[in-house]
């Protein structure tokens, strides 16, 4: 029998029903190829640049895209000379002017050189995705603490595949890939996701995001749609820096 009395004979089947098109077996490989949609084009940043579709949201200039988190007046982090920031102490968190989905987030940190406290009260930050969901940034070189709420946890949620923290007082990368969950009639019809990878090694894999991420109490899910970028105070002169942060919208 021919190919073409063999390609004949499998669109009979599917047309009356005795096989689904997931059960007609391509015969050539021009079938199984396809040309669109065609992706767009993305130059990739280089020496640590952000590529170029990204929105910068801090290069070091100026905290122009930032705002108070308390009172949505001008942020009031430490602006440093070697182009990064600082968190200013008990002046709060700080959150960007635009609102995000889904995103893939670039940020770097670094706790102080200068080791002072322990357990939860050294170098401790968060970065918030959509303001309500907690990476953790914390000092945890020789420093013990509840795994779900040590660097690179969720917080409170999902403990990290690895510890994978460079020395104190050296910058830390987090590259994270952020799915917004969804909601229906005020009620989450699909939990959203993180990805984390932290100095190139993957710590957190597709994890479901059950909620918001309080210290004490269950997650919340409160209907949302796009929410800030929040990076936090927490309050005890932990002086934690970020620096080149930037993100690509994934919706």
């Amino acid at each position: 029998m021919s190919k073409l009395t063999n390609k004949l004979l499998a669109l009979f089947l599917l047309a009356v029903g005795f096989v689904s098109a997931q059960e007609v077996e391509p015969t050539t490989p021009e079938e199984t190829e396809f040309y669109e949609p065609v992706p767009p084009k993305v130059t990739p940043g280089e020496d640590g640049a952000p590529p170029s579709d990204a929105i910068v949201l801090f290069d070091g200039t100026s905290l122009d895209k930032w705002i108070s988190s308390v009172d949505s007046t001008a942020a009031k982090w430490i602006l440093n000379d070697d182009g990064s920031m600082t968190v200013k102490d008990r002046t709060g968190d700080i959150q960007t002017k635009q609102n995000f989905g889904s995103v893939q987030l670039h940020i770097e940190w670094k706790s102080p050189a200068e080791v002072q406290r322990d357990g939860q009260n050294r170098g401790n930050s968060g970065v918030f995705l959509n303001g309500l969901y907690e990476v953790q940034v914390l000092d945890n070189n020789d420093n013990d603490t509840y795994v779900n709420g040590q660097v690179g946890s969720i917080y409170k949620q999902h403990v990290p595949l690895a510890m994978a923290s460079v020395p104190t007082g050296e910058w830390n990368t987090y590259d994270i890939i952020y799915h917004a969950p969804e909601f229906e009639k005020g009620q989450k019809v699909k939990s959203g996701t993180l990805t984390v990878i932290h100095n190139g090694v993957l710590i957190q894999d597709h994890v479901e995001i059950k909620g918001t991420t309080p210290y004490i109490g269950w997650p919340k899910n409160p209907p949302h749609g796009k929410g800030p970028l929040r990076l936090q105070d927490h309050g005890d002169n932990s002086r934690v820096s970020y620096r080149n942060i930037w993100v690509r919208e994934l919706d």
